[in-house]
């Protein structure tokens, strides 16, 4: 029963009936839970159908649940996982059944514990995280997540060099335009907004150094 749970939720076999029929199951429901996070946004819809969409969320966050539990109940029938508590923590830790818990969290976090009301809207918008589960029924996304597990050391590189020049420009913009500007470069903080937009060149162009000085740094 666990190996035949398992083949269907992780392993599936080409003409597996029941395979093919859970994935598209999940498929959909994951797809109109992400339509319904941008649905909910809108006002009108949200005063009108707010009832609806909190069924709908309570039924989908059921049955992730039990997904979720399945896969960790599960996974001991892959010889990966097969110690029945340090296995079910391997495959707790692995970036998709991380994805399927982040899915669920933020309901059980509402419902159980007392959340100001500043981290309600960014609890909600991680219900977005569901649309990262499709990873594991696209070959491209597998394997975007492959390369990038794979690459992860020197993308730390990469972020770590970034961050660092964010924090060196923002500081010598700050020094240089804070007189000048008192209220655009009133800190660091505030002038790294400057830095982020500058070193990914949008040019939204809401803050720009106007002294001769700040000008030159914000040509480098």
């Amino acid at each position: 029963m666990k190996r035949r749970v398992y083949v269907v939720m992780e392993k599936a076999t080409q003409g597996d009936l029941a395979s093919l029929v859970f994935d598209i199951f999940i498929l959909g429901l994951i797809l109109l839970n992400v339509g319904l996070v941008v649905v909910e946004t809108v006002d009108d819809y949200q005063r009108a159908y707010h009832k609806w969409f909190e069924l709908f969320e309570m039924v989908s966050v059921f049955i992730f649940s039990v997904e979720y539990a399945l896969r960790i109940w599960s996974c001991t029938a892959d010889s990966k996982y097969g110690h029945a508590i340090y296995g079910r923590l391997r495959f707790m830790k692995t970036p998709l059944a991380l994805i399927d818990l982040v899915a669920i969290f933020p309901y059980f976090l509402v419902l159980f514990f007392t959340v100001s009301a500043n981290f309600t809207l960014p609890l909600r918008l991680l219900r977005l995280f569901r649309l990262f589960k499709l990873g594991r029924y696209s070959r491209s996304m597998r394997l975007f997540g492959q390369v990038l597990w794979y690459k992860r050391e020197e993308l730390y590189v990469v972020v770590f060099v970034l961050s660092i020049m964010l924090v060196s420009v923002s500081s010598l913009m700050y020094f240089v335009e804070h007189k000048a500007q008192p209220d655009n470069f009133s800190s660091i903080p505030a002038t790294m907004w400057w830095g982020i937009v500058t070193l990914t060149t949008v040019g939204y162009g809401d803050i720009f150094p106007v002294t001769p000085l700040g000008k030159f740094l914000g040509a480098l």
